[in-house]
């Protein structure tokens, strides 16, 4: 992955202390004190495009009889911190902390993640959370492979577009769409194939929808299906998402029957 210098340039003197404790010194514990929670968008996945910078929160919260000075921590990935280059960090470590009792404190941060740093590869996984906290008496515990409770997910589009409009009672409706992702490795979106779906139609004045049938896509994309003009209503296309690409549903398409 590429880092971007503005990210690399971390500021900050707890942040900076926290970088420089050597690897032998991680995950043991300064006495008492201990890193209870971590969360990472408020336990949201993280849905990301293609061009767009996405910030979002990055919580940790400490404990320790003596109080809790200040927290912070990063998410990185991979299997080794040690060797891993890939990294999502605040440009400026500025944590707001706010404590919940006389022991405990939890400390807030925006990171940062750039989609031409991303990888396909890293979509759908659980990112590792670097934690370091320090306590009243300057006791520094520091954790590497905590694990964060959100997933980095490939932002999706979806398209629906029903014809002929207007149609006759009983005519038939063709009901074309297309669902593309963000391919982080191009930078662009593509086409998501043989995804699986709905079909979904709301009778004018009606409240809610109701699903007609399932689409598969092509192999590039695109959705393509046919049904009964019945009444006025509107049509939508909805994918119900995977682990690697989030759910989206479709502006919904009108049509007049005559």
């Amino acid at each position: 992955m590429r880092i971007r210098a503005t990210v690399a340039a971390v500021s900050g003197a707890l942040a900076l202390s926290a970088i420089a404790v050597p690897a032998a010194q991680a995950d043991a514990a300064a006495g008492d004190l201990k890193i209870s929670k971590v969360s990472v968008n408020g336990g949201k996945d993280v849905v990301i495009g293609t061009t767009e910078m996405k910030k979002f929160k990055l919580s940790i919260t400490a404990t320790d009889p003596v109080g809790v000075r200040g927290i912070s921590g990063f998410l990185w990935f991979g299997s080794d911190f040690n060797t891993s280059t890939e990294v999502i960090k605040p440009i400026v470590f500025d944590p707001q902390c706010v404590a919940v009792d006389e022991t405990t404190t939890t400390c807030t941060d925006t990171v940062i993640a750039f989609p031409q740093d991303l990888r396909n590869a890293h979509a759908g996984s659980r990112w590792n959370v670097f934690a370091t906290a320090v306590n009243n008496d300057g006791d520094k515990h520091r954790e590497e492979y905590l694990k964060s409770d959100a997933r980095l997910k490939r932002a999706a589009r979806l398209t629906t577009n029903a014809s002929p409009e207007p149609v006759k009672k009983g005519k038939t409706l063709t009901v074309t769409g297309a669902l593309t992702r963000a391919n982080w490795d191009t930078s662009k979106y593509a086409g998501y194939t043989k995804q699986s779906v709905q079909l979904q139609y709301k009778k004018k004045g009606a409240g809610s929808y109701s699903t007609l049938k399932t689409v598969k896509s092509d192999t590039k994309g695109n959705l393509k299906t046919t049904v009964k003009a019945s009444a006025d209503g509107y049509f939508r296309y909805v994918f119900a998402g995977t682990s690697t690409t989030p759910a989206v549903t479709s502006t919904s398409d009108f049509v007049d029957v005559r």
